[in-house]
């Protein structure tokens, strides 16, 4: 057996308690994953379903922060842990766990298993969809999830700069190879719009739905550059939980609504 028939073939096991597990992903790093999985997250739960995050970026988690979480979670049985609940939606992260200046300073090895451990020692609950907050990279966090977690698809964000669709086009091509549905892309800080409706194209304009359309995927939308987007996320409510009503909120439930009827 050859080694993409093994892919193919080899057994995967859904995260406990979850229907669909999405991966919110991009090879590049500062392009605004979190704050898209947060949004996105909020933006399922808007549309009446169940919903959780699991922030899989060990190395520098930005849940607790982005949902205004500083409690650590409770353990069943010694063994398995309870997510904590922020604003209906199921969390956890490796940043509950640990002081938040400590650095994770850890090998491939234990970064593959604290991820195993996130998914099949957590007792989520109920949901319809859990979002996974992948780190950036191509990395053994994406090869773990790919190849041993069942993933429902995944989602790449991305800002519109060349040198952000560089890394994204290699994302592309890994879940392509790992046989990993890839839902769509999205183009976040896509523009920003002043006070006189002037959009201004800061980071190029159209790169993600270019890529898009060259992979053959399914382009998503645009999330423009927000000062009310940055600052809902700084202060640790989304705006999507904020402000159902932001025309920017508005754009996250479109992309929800995109992705929600994918699933059964």
């Amino acid at each position: 057996m050859d080694k993409k028939t093994s892919l193919k073939n080899v057994k995967k096991y859904p995260i406990n308690g979850t229907k669909y597990t999405i991966a919110i992903s991009s090879a590049k790093g500062g392009v605004g994953k979190s704050t898209f999985a947060t949004n996105f997250a909020l933006a399922l739960k808007s549309l009446n379903c169940n919903v959780g995050i699991l922030d899989a970026d060990i190395y520098g988690p930005s849940l607790p922060k982005m949902m205004c979480l500083n409690e650590k979670p409770k353990a069943e049985n010694g063994k398995n842990l309870i997510p904590i609940e922020q604003y209906g939606i199921q969390c956890m992260s490796i940043g509950f766990l640990v002081d938040e200046e400590t650095p994770m300073i850890w090998r491939g090895p234990m970064v593959t298993s604290a991820i195993k451990t996130f998914a099949q020692k957590v007792l989520w609950k109920d949901l319809d969809f859990i979002i996974v907050d992948m780190p950036p990279g191509t990395g053994d966090t994406q090869l773990t999830f790919s190849q041993d977690i069942k993933l429902d698809g995944v989602i790449i964000v991305s800002t519109p700069q060349e040198v952000a669709l560089l890394d994204v086009k290699r994302g592309i091509k890994m879940f392509d190879k790992l046989n990993v549905p890839i839902l769509g892309l999205v183009d976040n800080m896509s523009f920003f719009e002043s006070a006189d409706g002037e959009k201004h194209k800061i980071f190029g304009e159209d790169g993600v739905e270019k890529v898009a359309n060259d992979f053959k995927k399914k382009f998503l939308g645009k999330i423009p550059i927000s000062i009310d987007l940055r600052i809902s996320a700084d202060e640790g409510k989304p705006l999507v939980e904020k402000d159902l009503n932001h025309k920017i909120s508005k754009n996250f439930i479109e992309i929800a609504k995109k992705i929600k009827v994918s699933f059964p």
